[in-house]
């Protein structure tokens, strides 16, 4: 099937785009050398590689993943083309709480994912409900979210310059800057979004289910109210973890599943594998040359992902006569 084709192709493409980016920068290897240095772990500079580099590698495939992964269930909860976790407020609220709870209890940093998760869903509940009259409206929700959106990112600000703990943390949340992660941070956001991203697969059908009307699920025996609760939950613990750890992405949960659409359809059983996949390699690249353009100056990743998602969101408002098709 050609949805197998393309999902083969991007992970392909990702593959390529890792050794690249763990060969490439300030301190450059051969393929081969990183390869048999990974090894025999005796090259002291694929092992400076594998520490400095390897880390934000997997951390930007992760959270990629997670993002993208995201905006396809929160579009599928909401009904919404626009629905995406960075412009309804999940992100900003995410971000806000674990650098309020890392400010307030500095102690507590490693369990900042866990406060994450709770801003994010209180974000998401917040939108959900003041935008709820009689049913779901794209419109209201959209507008919610924006404002909710401001909102914690206006905290997020007064955080920033109160200085102390929190001025490094929120710079590093709010400029998404991969750089210095540590191999601790790779293993919280492998263990929180590979379980969000299982459980996202095997609700595929539910997300498929969605895509009717209420009636028309209910008479197929579908708890519809039980389903999008659920599938709010993942997609508000993967936005949340992702952006605790590697930072504030805006437009990835937009762009990617809109393209992903484009290429696979509308059937979540593919949409979902193959929109981690490209949403992996959109970060990772974004970061990659995010460290190589100016080196050794580096421009933080979600610039470069702002630069492709903001002109893409205008040429989506520009045609919105194709989202009577979503």
């Amino acid at each position: 099937m050609k949805q197998w084709f393309w999902i083969m192709s991007v992970t392909i493409l990702l593959l390529l785009t890792i050794i690249m980016s763990a060969t490439t920068g300030t301190l450059a290897v051969t393929p081969i050398s990183f390869i048999q240095g990974l090894w025999s772990g005796h090259d002291p500079h694929v092992e400076i590689v594998k520490d400095l580099r390897l880390p934000r590698i997997v951390i930007a495939i992760f959270a990629g993943a997670a993002l993208a992964v995201s905006g396809i269930l929160l579009q599928a909860v909401m009904r919404n083309p626009l629905a995406e976790p960075g412009i309804i407020g999940v992100s900003a609220g995410a971000s806000f709480t674990a650098v309020a709870a890392i400010t307030l209890w500095p102690t507590l940093f490693f369990y900042m994912p866990f406060f994450a998760i709770l801003g994010g869903a209180f974000a998401f509940y917040l939108v959900y409900r003041l935008s709820w009259s009689s049913g779901l409206d794209p419109l209201r929700m959209i507008l919610i979210g924006v404002a909710i959106n401001a909102v914690f990112t206006s905290l997020g600000q007064v955080l920033h310059f109160s200085g102390g703990i929190s001025l490094s943390a929120t710079s590093d949340v709010a400029m998404s800057q991969l750089a210095m992660r540590q191999w601790s941070d790779v293993r919280i956001i492998v263990m929180y979004v590979t379980l969000g991203l299982i459980a996202a697969f095997s609700l595929f059908r539910g997300c498929n289910h969605l895509s009717l009307s209420d009636a028309t699920a209910h008479s197929l025996g579908v708890p519809v109210q039980r389903l999008r609760l659920v599938i709010s939950a993942i997609a508000v613990l993967l936005a949340s973890v992702a952006t605790a750890v590697a930072g504030m992405f805006l437009f990835v949960g937009l762009l990617i599943p809109h393209i992903s659409r484009r290429i696979v359809g509308t059937n979540h059983r593919y949409l979902i594998p193959f929109s981690a996949l490209l949403g992996a390699w959109l970060i990772l690249l974004s970061d990659t040359l995010g460290r190589t353009l100016i080196a050794p100056q580096e421009i933080p990743a979600s610039v470069i992902v702002a630069l492709i998602g903001g002109p893409f969101l205008i040429m989506l408002l520009r045609r919105e006569r194709h989202f009577a098709r979503f």
